[in-house]
């Protein structure tokens, strides 16, 4: 008898067009129901099975098996640490918990520095999403934000399937609210039109434009860029090529994501906002991979900050917002990897970000003497979005490669 593998798909979620029409397949009971206003938490609970299963089995299951150890190690420790919650709340056991809880990151992060693949052992598709989906939930434990835990909520929430793999980061009450209030037919109407539109949108932006861009632009505009001639003018070309890719295909990809969730009635956040019309760096940080930003913010950054002004480690508060700043961007470059150019990434931001704080303290005391218009408004716009595409050619690692070359390192 035939094994039911060779007849099952393994496949990345969104990688392929064949994954979106399983997708389109599978959701038409789901759709359905929604349409009438209900909701079919038997049938939902078996996509999220087979989608899971066509991305973390097959030649895949070593990942799979990683992601079950993965739910089961934080159910406990978020379990254990909400019925703690209920009794005491001393910080030795936060801490503690929050250290546990990321542990299973700590090791994929310093795994490939001990010179063993053991660490592989541990890994799977998204485990750093979920990291911050179970770092998020003891942190609003702590606040006595959530006061009604459920295990089986907890599990529906990390392994939402439509953002598993890459986001966006949702909330756990957010979600545990759509899970428990279907919406109305009216409602579910509207999510399904606007799920359909990110969907199509997310085709154009991703197997369209970010195709085009990564496939063929960015390696003909890396080859002149490394050769003799074209190092200079190669590099700027670089330089934007790389950050159209980046956003393209990665805003492609939360599109799917969000619009796959609005198909099931979940109303999973928007990722990115128009960033490169940002008039400035912190407003590009909330435009730009925005589930990201805001978790980075409401739970190392506004943390930090609350316990430096608490303990009155600085008197100056623009000294200990500048300090935050550096820690908070410090911390993402290493999370997105311990090599020089994601950690001089972070700093770097970390420094347009003071800039961008001074200049708005003096633009705020000379108001009457600053012009304020389209004009400046376009030139912020252009000069932010010059310094966040320098950002993301130290992100590309690009510089790293260009500098071996003419160094023969």
């Amino acid at each position: 008898m035939a094994s039911i593998t060779q007849f099952v798909p393994f496949l990345t979620p969104y990688e392929k067009p064949f994954y979106f029409i399983i997708l389109a397949i599978l959701f038409i009971p789901s759709i359905i129901s929604s349409l009438r206003g209900k909701r079919l938490y038997w049938y939902q609970n078996l996509l999220t099975v087979f989608f899971l299963w066509i991305s973390f089995a097959g030649p895949n299951i070593k990942q799979g098996i990683a992601l079950i150890a993965y739910v089961v190690w934080q159910c406990l420790l978020t379990g254990i640490y909400f019925r703690y919650r209920q009794k005491a709340n001393k910080s030795s056991w936060f801490y503690l918990s929050v250290f546990l809880s990321i542990i299973p990151m700590i090791i994929m992060k310093l795994g490939p520095f001990t010179g063993s693949k053991s660490y592989l052992l541990f890994y799977f598709l998204g485990y750093s999403y979920l990291t911050f989906k179970s770092v998020q939930v003891i942190m609003e434990i702590r606040d006595g934000m959530i006061k009604d835990y459920k295990m089986s909520h907890y599990i529906q929430f990390l392994l939402f399937f439509p953002t598993i793999s890459s986001g966006p980061i949702d909330r756990y009450k957010r979600f545990v609210k759509d899970l428990k209030e279907p919406p109305s037919k009216d409602k579910y109407i509207e999510l399904l039109g606007k799920g359909i539109h990110y969907i199509f949108l997310g085709f154009l932006y991703k197997f369209l434009i970010g195709y085009a861009l990564g496939s063929h632009l960015l390696p003909i505009v890396q080859s002149f860029a490394l050769s003799r001639s074209g190092v200079l003018v190669g590099t700027i070309g670089y330089m934007y090529v790389y950050s159209m890719y980046l956003f393209f295909d990665f805003a492609g990809y939360s599109l799917f994501a969000v619009g796959t969730s609005y198909l099931l009635g979940y109303e999973t956040p928007i990722n990115f906002n128009k960033p490169f019309l940002s008039p400035n760096i912190k407003e590009f940080w909330n435009r730009w991979h925005m589930s990201l930003s805001f978790w980075f913010r409401d739970y190392v950054y506004m943390r930090l900050m609350f316990t430096l002004m608490k303990k009155k480690v600085f008197k100056s508060r623009i000294v200990a917002s500048n300090v935050g700043y550096f820690a908070l961007f410090l911390i993402m470059g290493v999370w997105h990897g311990l090599t020089w150019y994601y950690i001089v990434y972070g700093l770097y931001h970390a420094i347009l970000i003071c800039i961008n704080d001074a200049w708005l303290r003096y633009k705020k005391k000379h108001k009457d003497q600053l012009p304020s218009n389209r004009w400046t408004h376009g030139l912020s716009v252009f000069i932010t979005f010059n310094a966040v595409c320098f950002s993301f050619l130290i992100f590309s690692g690009f510089l790293d490669t260009l500098a071996k070359q003419i160094f023969n390192i």
